[in-house]
């Protein structure tokens, strides 16, 4: 599989851009596990031509990542237009837009999934980012506003014609939100019947290996977009990788392991965004995290109460006296921006070499044209 130059492996598996969660410390996280392509969260056109600090912070990208996309939004054509300038200036690998989002304060404007009531400034909108950008454009996007109006088909070939890399399919319509199923069935038709030339992404439902691993095979998608599943599971991409080559279910991490990455996503959401800050984000993480564990809504608990990066480390690693000890890493995210880190990963998962299982991308250079 192949977006602009960036080549991929079998199975390729992709973070999606989430609002709140697809930040700098938590998608080197999902790097570490195995992340073949990570996604910023998704950007304000707008914010950026007005200089919002959220909007252009949410541009940091760290070598360590790569390959890494920003996801744009908006719908102004001009707006978006004068967006992609900015966004190419962050040298991303690639430009996503974002005609998926269902949320109404985005939607009413023509962002995000708003756009599916009028195709024509869809191919607009792709048009003058196209035009602008220097690099690959992809789209993700969802099957229509409402069952009445389901016209992926033609929007998929719309949108190749106009030229994007690739195509990212959510597969429930805006009127579903994230309620009911997935239909996947629609992800077969659009690449029977919708794309010829250009990589096609599932997302939906992928939560669980064993999901994904139907997705692809279902389906016939180049690649899966995982989301809602690896919030608080940044693992879900080790194991889903070791289930797609071996057939073998991954033990879950242990305490320990567990225990460590938190702690290091809280160190580098502090960072990332100062201590204050980082500490009231991280709280909505900790559900995930620690979903299924004995005693989990008692250390949620006592963890949303500290105020300070110190107390949290200090409740987290002693909650249960029985619990081993996590030591907590002390890399800092200004050092991952001059040389790219090598990810810390096992040398094998139940005999299987990681590097095998990684689908890393050949790159052939930084900042890639179209």
């Amino acid at each position: 599989m192949r977006i602009g130059s960036l080549e991929f492996g079998r199975y390729p598996l992709f973070l999606a851009p989430m609002e709140d969660v697809s930040d700098p410390p938590f998608r080197i996280l999902c790097k570490r596990y195995g992340a073949d392509l990570l996604y910023t969260e998704f950007i304000s056109s707008g914010g950026l031509l007005y200089d919002a600090k959220d909007s252009l912070q949410k541009l940091d990208i760290y070598e360590e990542e790569r390959p890494v996309g920003i996801q744009l939004f908006g719908g102004d054509v001009e707006q978006v237009r004068e967006a992609v300038s900015v966004v190419d200036r962050a040298n991303p690998d690639l430009i996503d837009i974002n005609f998926g989002c269902p949320v109404r304060k985005v939607v009413c404007k023509d962002g995000g999934a708003g756009i599916l009531r009028n195709l024509p400034k869809m191919l607009q909108i792709t048009e003058a980012v196209i035009e602008r950008a220097t690099r690959p454009v992809t789209v993700k996007t969802r099957l229509g506003w409402n069952d009445d109006s389901i016209r992926i088909i033609e929007v998929a070939r719309m949108l190749e014609e106009a030229g994007i890399a690739a195509l990212a399919v959510h597969a429930r319509t805006r009127s579903q939100m994230y309620r009911g199923d997935a239909r996947w069935e629609w992800l077969r038709r659009i690449r029977e019947e919708g794309v010829r030339d250009i990589p096609l992404i599932g997302n939906g439902d992928a939560t669980d290996p064993v999901r994904i691993r139907d997705m692809f095979a279902e389906t016939g998608v180049d690649a899966v977009m995982i989301g809602r599943g690896a919030i608080g599971n940044p693992w879900i991409f080790r194991e889903t990788k070791v289930w797609l080559e071996t057939g073998e279910k991954m033990d879950p991490p242990g305490w320990e392991e567990r225990l460590a990455v938190v702690a290091e996503h809280l160190a580098l959401k502090c960072e990332w965004l100062g201590e204050r800050k980082g500490v009231l984000e991280m709280r909505r993480h900790y559900g995930g995290y620690f979903k299924g564990f004995r005693n989990a809504g008692l250390l949620r608990a006592a963890l949303m109460e500290q105020d300070t990066m110190q107390d949290t480390l200090e409740t987290l690693l002693n909650f249960e006296e029985s619990a081993p000890y996590a030591r907590v890493p002390v890399r800092s995210l200004a050092s991952r921006r001059k040389v790219a880190a090598r990810p810390v990963l096992p040398r094998t998962v139940r005999g299987v070499s990681v590097e095998s299982l990684s689908g890393a991308p050949a790159r052939s250079s930084a900042g890639s044209t179209q």
